[in-house]
C-alpha cells in the first residue's frame, strides 16, 4: 500500500520525496544542511555526484510502503532509468532548522 508523499509524518522527508518525484534539484538542495552528508549500501558517497547520478540525470522517482521513526526512516520502491525499480530503504537525520544533514539509503 503506496503512501502519498502528503501524508508522510515528517514535513522534511516529505518535502525530499515531492523533490525527488518532481525532479525539482534547486527545491532538493534546498532541504540539506550545508555539510549534509549521505551514505548509499553502507558507504560514503560525494552528495553531489551521487544526487545527479541516482536522481536528478536518470528520473529518480520514490513510491513510499512504510514510515516509521516519526516518518525518518521509510521503506519505499525506488526507480530510475538506471537501475530499474527496487525495494530502498531510507533513514534521515533532520536538525533542528528542519534541514537534513544526513541521509542513508539502500536496498532493503
Amino acid at each position: 500500500m503506496t503512501i502519498q508523499p502528503a501524508k508522510l509524518r515528517d514535513p522534511a522527508v516529505r518535502a525530499f520525496v515531492n523533490a525527488v518525484n518532481s525532479r525539482d534539484r534547486e527545491g532538493f538542495l534546498s532541504l540539506l544542511a550545508p555539510d549534509a552528508t549521505m551514505a548509499d549500501d553502507g558507504s560514503d558517497r560525494d552528495l553531489a555526484d551521487w544526487i545527479d547520478q541516482e536522481i536528478f540525470s536518470t528520473h529518480g522517482h520514490l513510491e513510499v510502503d512504510n514510515e516509521s521513526n516519526g516518518g525518518r526512516s521509510l521503506i519505499a520502491r525506488y526507480r530510475n532509468d538506471t537501475w530499474g525499480e527496487m525495494r530502498t530503504r531510507w533513514s534521515f537525520t533532520v536538525e533542528d532548522d528542519g534541514r537534513i544533514s544526513r541521509f542513508e539509503t539502500g536496498q532493503a
